[in-house]
């Protein structure tokens, strides 16, 4: 269950970061690039993917 409530606080913490650079890319605070801006949803994304991919491995290590 402990775990579960870092996932959580993990994904809250990158949407809520995803939103301040969106607001301060468009307000011209920071002159950044739109991949450097939504960088914290990429991350989440490419963890996500990554456990995808290690889930697959292990299903067919274990299936052999």
């Amino acid at each position: 269950m402990k775990g579960k409530i870092t996932i959580n606080i993990f994904g809250w913490f990158s949407q809520m970061l995803t939103i301040v650079f969106i607001t301060l890319k468009l307000t011209g605070v920071i002159n950044w690039g739109w991949m450097l801006v939504l960088s914290p949803m990429l991350v989440n994304f490419a963890i996500l993917l990554f456990l995808i991919v290690c889930v697959i491995i292990i299903s067919i290590i274990t299936a052999k």
